[in-house]
């Protein structure tokens, strides 16, 4: 389906956000009652686990998914969100339709129910989820490796880093040291994927930005 803009306004926080992905995946039929397990926001994306019970306690057959031991099914959903013009809206997909967002938590997907299938959209968007989240999160003084060089606007590449941080106020945010170039770049968690660790230092301290800073002409 396409976007779904609320016009009156009324979801304009996190916490509404929240309660209207709950109102959304809590719903009941002749037969059947839909019931949110979890949800996480990740981005501007909402990840969903949504519980689906026969009301007359049998057990649900389902081409998709296998059927817990209670009777009932798990399944994920993935709602991208914006804002436009102060309005909220959404688009919604089941994780069987081939989403292509797929930050998942990993805890939201032990909610969900095994698959039937081992090659179904959902089976791949959930290894999806799974590799990003595997990708590493490395520490301050880690010297890494990329598995391609980044490419800067002036044409020169780099592929050896080693983590440190810089202050945008009260934030401390991320960045790498470049070691082939010199100068500090900010990766997205995309560009860490299938890197390696060259060597761990582990320090309270940024040793790389404090050279870096050293050399900075004072204002």
């Amino acid at each position: 389906m396409g976007w779904l803009f609320y016009t009156d306004r009324r979801v304009k926080s996190h916490a509404d956000e929240k309660a209207e992905i709950t109102r959304l995946c809590t719903f009941e039929s002749d037969t059947h009652r839909t019931v949110l397990v979890r949800a996480s926001k990740v981005g501007s994306t909402w990840y969903a686990a949504a519980r689906v019970t026969r009301l007359d306690g049998a057990a649900i057959e389902d081409a998709t998914y296998l059927t817990d031991a209670d009777g009932s099914i798990t399944f994920g959903a993935v709602f991208l969100t914006r804002y436009d013009d102060g309005c909220w809206g959404y688009k919604d997909m089941e994780e069987s339709a081939g989403p292509v967002e797929s930050r998942a938590p990993v805890s939201l997907l032990a909610q969900l129910s095994e698959l039937k299938d081992p090659d179904s959209y959902a089976h791949a968007w959930r290894q999806r989820c799974r590799d990003w989240a595997a990708i590493s999160d490395y520490a301050e003084g880690d010297r890494i490796k990329l598995a391609a060089p980044v490419t800067l606007t002036d044409g020169s590449t780099c592929q050896i880093m080693t983590a440190t941080h810089y202050w945008h106020g009260r934030q401390k945010r991320r960045c790498y040291r470049m070691e082939e170039i010199g100068g500090l770049v900010r990766l997205s968690k995309d560009a860490l994927a299938g890197s390696e660790l060259l060597d761990s230092a582990k320090a309270d301290a940024s040793p790389v930005l404090a050279e870096f800073f050293s050399r900075q002409q004072p204002l």
